[in-house]
């Protein structure tokens, strides 16, 4: 076989270099062989560069239904799956929620406690699923209470992130969100740093950290809101 200006499609400093290596006339290993393949495709690479592909995913902009329970979802199920796994399932009875939830706790080591798993089994049975007959009703103890009632004093803003489940996504270890050493820097001399957070609490949104969505929590009363912002303000 002949490597010539015209079988090389137009790329004459190739022929010489595949000539000596591919071909067979001048005692070159074959066309055919791997060796030569793996040539022809890193000369390719040299001659017209190989880029890395940058695929940039759109920004979440879907958020859980505000509802009893959804504290759990956004906690738990936001660490690995997107809201639209979720709603674009059918709507379908409790029996396959519960299993969906038992397989991602059991199979694929879910960090949902067994007392977890009812609560949210029932909001997503609710919000997303069709009730039936043997679904229980909202699950009590679960949705947060107002501060009305406690004993007075400054509520703890650690406390106020576990009840929540925040630290799902913005513990070292979980690297979903921010870590919450990382929010501090960056407000450290923002005036407005309270009311940045206070909004981000209760509005949610995108962009600022990367493409993953915070959800809204907008059922962090204001004291636990201000207790949550201050905390982690002075996190180092």
């Amino acid at each position: 076989m002949r490597y010539d200006r015209q079988n090389m499609l137009g790329v004459p400093p190739f022929s010489r270099l595949l000539a000596q290596g591919c071909g067979s006339r001048t005692g070159g290993r074959g066309a055919g062989t791997p060796w030569c393949r793996g040539l022809i495709f890193a000369l390719f690479l040299a001659a017209f560069g190989a880029k890395a592909l940058d695929i940039q995913l759109p920004p979440e902009t879907a958020a859980f239904k505000q509802d009893t329970g959804v504290e759990i979802a956004n906690g738990q199920c936001l660490i690995c799956h997107s809201v639209e796994y979720v709603t674009m399932q059918p709507p379908m009875a409790r029996a396959f929620w519960k299993s969906s939830v038992q397989k991602m706790q059991q199979k694929y080591s879910a960090p949902i406690t067994d007392a977890q798993v009812d609560p949210v089994v029932d909001y997503l049975t609710r919000n997303y699923g069709v009730s039936t007959n043997g679904a229980q009703q909202v699950a009590t103890g679960i949705h947060p209470q107002s501060d009305s009632g406690k004993s007075p004093g400054k509520l703890d803003g650690l406390e106020v992130a576990a009840k929540y489940f925040c630290l799902s996504c913005h513990s070292p270890a979980a690297k979903v969100g921010p870590q919450y050493r990382d929010i501090a820097a960056k407000y450290k001399n923002d005036p407005n740093a309270l009311a940045r957070i206070d909004e981000q609490i209760h509005k949610g949104g995108t962009g600022k950290w990367g493409p993953i969505i915070m959800p809204p929590f907008p059922q962090v009363s204001p004291a636990e809101t201000r207790a949550l912002a201050e905390w982690i303000l002075v996190t180092k």
